[in-house]
């Protein structure tokens, strides 16, 4: 029974409302009338259902595809403006417990290169990342409660903060670590992460357990409902996901924007982001073993669809993705992105050995963060820096009210000129300085208040002089 103010997940993620809106799906997919009607109600920017969400995503009218993808533009902008918010991974660990056959992590796995850092590591690579220019970052850890309890998670996180290198700092710790309980995610809370991630893989049960065949990840049930627990620990930030190509596209999406309906009924809050990965080659993967793998011009389109249905959400790709898939990912919903990111266990502070293997999948883009900065600056979009909400409380609903009444820009955008000032002033080459400062001078008169403008204008001028970290 499909009840998504149930806390248990099998009701609010109903395998049969799931097949009922995939049925409802076919059948009107080149339903014109209906098709309209979804698409005037999403130009409301109030989003819309799981079921509707699946009419757009099955949608074959080609007039009305371009319509769709037409209106995600507009929405990004709309919330989100022109900003691309970086940040970069940090794999603390890949000692796992798991038999996850997806990932190279598992623990079957014999051959990959298992590696675990101290602090003293975790600090080099720490300093690496702001060498580069980074504020912001998202650990990755294996779940293994000897090798990665969550003292070492929280000793880890309290290390990064306590760094302060030239003018570098990590100024955001995300943390994407295993389903843990309330009583562990009280203490994330109080370590000060911002958001917590956790992708579900596949949300159909059975492949779900296929997938998952030993290990503490096997139980669905604990898995999915990971959020409520996060939730009910303190952690108002919280980011979905699922990893394309496991499982039917469709039946994902569905199921992923039940996901999100539920945590608006249950704790009046959607999910903060929402990343869309897909399936990529690895130390003892075979990606032709999954079936369900998405070509890129449907993938595209479940980015425009998660745009449109859920407006107010981060939507998140990362180097998993080509230059050239992320730049039109970009257009059509994309707010985040990772720059020149590493998927191993160290890497940042000195590249991993040649007969040493412990990525968790290829890279994609390799370009370095400061390539990826000019290239978004060449392509109109201001990259962002900013980590002001989470530092001035502006999360779970109080940040979703903001962004929902699209308020959040006039804080957005003004502090997002004044961090990407700082790169360019600290990190960036002089080429890309050139183009920054361009696009400083320009995004100015976007600034409509005059009295925010003028703040701006002061404080550039006062980074230009050495002073940083300023934020509305």
């Amino acid at each position: 029974m499909y009840d998504p103010k149930s806390s248990k997940a099998e009701e609010f993620i109903s395998h049969e409302e799931v097949l009922e809106t995939l049925r409802f799906a076919d059948k009107n997919k080149n339903n014109t009338a209906l098709v309209n009607e979804i698409i005037e109600k999403a130009k409301f920017r109030k989003g819309l259902t799981h079921r509707e969400a699946s009419v757009l995503l099955a949608c074959e009218l080609p007039d009305k595809n371009e319509e769709i993808f037409d209106l995600a533009r507009q929405i990004k902008d709309d919330f989100y403006g022109n900003r691309v918010v970086l940040f970069a991974p940090l794999y603390l660990s890949n000692y796992c417990i798991n038999g996850c056959v997806y990932c190279p992590y598992h623990r079957q796995n014999r051959h990959i290169t298992r590696k675990k850092m101290t602090q003293e590591e975790i600090r080099r690579e720490v300093i690496a990342l702001q060498d580069m220019g980074h504020k912001r970052i998202a650990i990755e850890s294996g779940e293994d409660p000897v090798n990665n309890p969550i003292e070492y998670i929280l000793e880890s996180i309290d290390t990064i903060y306590s760094i302060k290198h030239k003018n570098g700092s990590i100024r955001r710790v995300n943390v994407n670590i295993a389903a843990t309980t309330v009583e562990n995610y009280k203490k994330l809370k109080a370590a000060g992460i911002g958001t917590y991630v956790l992708f579900q893989e596949t949300y159909h049960k059975e492949s779900y357990e296929k997938l998952h065949p030993t290990g503490p990840k096997h139980d669905y049930a604990y898995h999915t409902e990971a959020m409520d627990r996060a939730m009910m620990g303190g952690i108002d930030d919280v980011g979905l996901g699922v990893l394309f190509g496991l499982e039917k596209y469709r039946y994902e999406f569905a199921a992923l924007l039940m996901h999100a309906e539920h945590l608006e009924a249950v704790f009046g809050v959607g999910p903060h982001t929402i990343s869309v990965p897909r399936v990529r080659p690895a130390d003892d993967i075979d990606v032709s073993r999954f079936k369900n793998a998405l070509d890129d011009d449907i993938f595209a389109k479940i980015v425009a669809c998660i745009r449109i249905a859920v407006p107010y959400t981060g939507i998140i790709v990362s180097t998993r993705e080509n230059k050239a898939t992320r730049e039109r990912l970009l257009n059509l919903g994309v707010s985040q992105i990772s720059g020149g990111s590493r998927t191993s266990v160290g890497g940042y502070a000195k590249p991993e050995p040649e007969d040493e293997n412990s990525a968790q999948f290829e890279v994609n883009d390799t370009r370095t963060l400061d390539e990826v900065v000019k290239w978004l600056m060449e392509l109109g979009f201001i990259p962002s820096f900013c980590t002001a909400c989470y530092r001035e409380g502006r999360t779970g609903d109080r940040f979703m009210s903001l962004c929902k009444s699209r308020q959040i820009l006039n804080c957005c955008h003004p502090n997002a000129l004044m961090t990407l000032k700082e790169y360019l002033e600290d990190y960036a080459t002089p080429e890309t300085k050139a183009v920054g400062e361009v696009l400083i001078q320009k995004e100015l008169d976007r600034i409509p208040n005059n009295k925010v403008r003028k703040i701006v204008e002061e404080n550039l001028v006062k980074i230009s002089n050495g002073m940083r970290d300023f934020r509305l």
